[in-house]
C-alpha cells in the first residue's frame, strides 16, 4: 500500500511493504525532470554531432548510381541513416541507460534523480523499454507539451509513460529522518535499491538454509537499505530499527531471535542470502 502526503514543498510518496516497513520517498517535479532532460539533451547533441560527421564520412563512399550524381545519392543516404540513428539514439539513450543504471541517464544522476517501480523497487528493462516508448507521445506537439500537461493533473507528477510502464522518478535522498515511536519500522530510501555492505569478509551463520529461503529480495532491499543509511541515524533510532528489523525477520523464517547485537544478525541474513545466490 501507498499514501501521499505534501510536507513543505516537497511530495512525499510513503510505500508500505508487506514487512510493515515504510519507504519514503520524495516525488520529483516538473523543474528537476526538466533540468535533467536538458542535460541529457546535451549529451545526445554531442553524439548526434559525432554521428552526423560520421555518416558524411561514410556517405563520400557510396559507390555512383547511374543517372545521379554522387551527392544526390550521398544526401539520400545520409537523410536515411540520420534519421534511422536519431530515433535510435533518442530512444536508446533513455531506455537503456534507466534499464542498466538502475534507472538513471547522465542527467538524472547529475540531479539526484531515479526511476523507480510504484512499489518502490528497481525497474526492468521492460519497464525501462515501455516508459520510453511512450516518451515520442509526451513529446507531442513539441517541447513535451503532453508530458507537461499530465504531469500537473497527478500528484506523482507522472507522464503518460510512467502510467504505462507503473513507474515514478523520484529524488534519490531525502532530509528527514526516521520516527522513533512509529507502528511500523521507517527507512528512508535513498534509491530504494540494494547497497553494498560490508559483509565481504567471513560472517557467521546464525539461521538454517531452509529458513534463510523463506525470505525475499525484497527482505534484502529491507536491510541493505537500513546498512547505507544507518550511520546518518541517531544511535538510539539505529538501535531499535536494527532490533525490529531483525524480529521481523525471524518472524518471518519462523525462527527465535538469536541473543547478540542485531546488526550482526541482519549481517549474517545478508550474507547467508549472498551465498546462497538469492542476492543482488
Amino acid at each position: 500500500m501507498s499514501t501521499f502526503e505534501r510536507i513543505g514543498f516537497e511530495d512525499q510518496l510513503n510505500i508500505d511493504t508487506p514487512e510493515q516497513v515504510d519507504l519514503r520517498f520524495n516525488v520529483a517535479g516538473i523543474g528537476s525532470r526538466f533540468v535533467a532532460l536538458l542535460l541529457d539533451m546535451l549529451a545526445i547533441s554531442a553524439v548526434y554531432l559525432i554521428e552526423f560527421f560520421g555518416i558524411l564520412a561514410f556517405a563520400s563512399t557510396v559507390p555512383h548510381v547511374s543517372g545521379h550524381t554522387n551527392l544526390d545519392t550521398a544526401g539520400k543516404w545520409v537523410l536515411a541513416l540520420f534519421i534511422f540513428f536519431q530515433f535510435l539514439l533518442y530512444w536508446g539513450y533513455f531506455a537503456l541507460f534507466e534499464a542498466f543504471w538502475q534507472g538513471q541517464t547522465l542527467g538524472k544522476r547529475v540531479m539526484k534523480l531515479r526511476v523507480i517501480k510504484d512499489s518502490g523497487r528497481q525497474i526492468t528493462f521492460f519497464e525501462a523499454l515501455a516508459r520510453n516508448l511512450l516518451r515520442i507521445v509526451d513529446y507531442m506537439p513539441a517541447l513535451y507539451l503532453v508530458g507537461v500537461i499530465t504531469m500537473v493533473c497527478n500528484k506523482r507528477n507522472k507522464r503518460l509513460g510512467d502510467f504505462a510502464a507503473g513507474t515514478l522518478v523520484v529524488h534519490e535522498r531525502m532530509d528527514e529522518q526516521p520516527l522513533l515511536y512509529q507502528t511500523s519500522t521507517t527507512i528512508l530510501a535513498p534509491t530504494a535499491l540494494p547497497m553494498q555492505t560490508p559483509w565481504q569478509q567471513s560472517v557467521p551463520s546464525l539461521f538454517p538454509a531452509d529458513a534463510i529461503a523463506r525470505l525475499n529480495t525484497q527482505d534484502l532491499l529491507i536491510i541493505d537499505t537500513f546498512f547505507a543509511r544507518m550511520l546518518d541515524l541517531p544511535m538510539e533510532t539505529r538501535a531499535t530499527m536494527a532490533y525490529r528489523i531483525a524480529g521481523q525477520m525471524a518472524t518471518k523464517m519462523g525462527q527465535p531471535l538469536p541473543e547478540g547485537n542485531p546488526e550482526r544478525i541482519l549481517e549474517s541474513i545478508a550474507y547467508q542470502m549472498r551465498g546462497s545466490g538469492r542476492g543482488f
